[in-house]
C-alpha cells in the first residue's frame, strides 16, 4: 500500500465513489436516503517537516451526524499514510429536496 499523497486516494470500502453511477444505485440513491455532500479540509504535516502544514481537500456523500464515510477515511489516513493530521475542518451540505417555488403577485418590466 502506498503512503504517498499524490494521485487519487481510494479508501477501502469506498470504491463505489470511483465508478460510474448506475440507475438505482450510487450517488442519487444515497442522496435519496439522506446523504449530503461533505467537504473535509485536512491540515497535515510530514514527520520530517513538522513546521510545514499542507492541505488536502476531500469530498464525498455522507450522513450526519455520525459521518461514517469521513470516519473511515480518517481511520485509513491514520493507519496507512505517514502524514500526521493537524486538524480537520468539515462542511456539510443540504439534503436533496424538491425545487422551491413561490407565487408571484406582480410583474415589473424595465427597459
Amino acid at each position: 500500500m502506498s503512503n504517498k499523497l499524490c494521485g487519487k486516494l481510494i479508501v477501502p470500502g469506498m470504491e463505489e465513489d470511483a465508478r460510474e453511477a448506475q440507475p438505482g444505485d450510487g450517488e442519487f440513491a444515497r442522496r435519496l436516503k439522506g446523504a449530503k455532500l461533505l467537504t473535509a479540509e485536512v491540515l497535515y504535516y510530514m514527520p520530517d517537516h513538522p513546521s510545514l502544514l499542507q492541505t488536502y481537500l476531500w469530498q464525498t456523500l455522507d450522513e450526519a451526524p455520525k459521518f461514517p464515510r469521513l470516519a473511515a477515511f480518517l481511520d485509513h489516513w491514520r493507519r496507512e499514510i505517514e502524514a500526521v493530521i493537524h486538524s480537520v475542518r468539515v462542511a456539510h451540505g443540504e439534503p436533496l429536496a424538491a425545487p422551491a417555488w413561490r407565487k408571484v403577485d406582480g410583474f415589473i418590466q424595465r427597459h
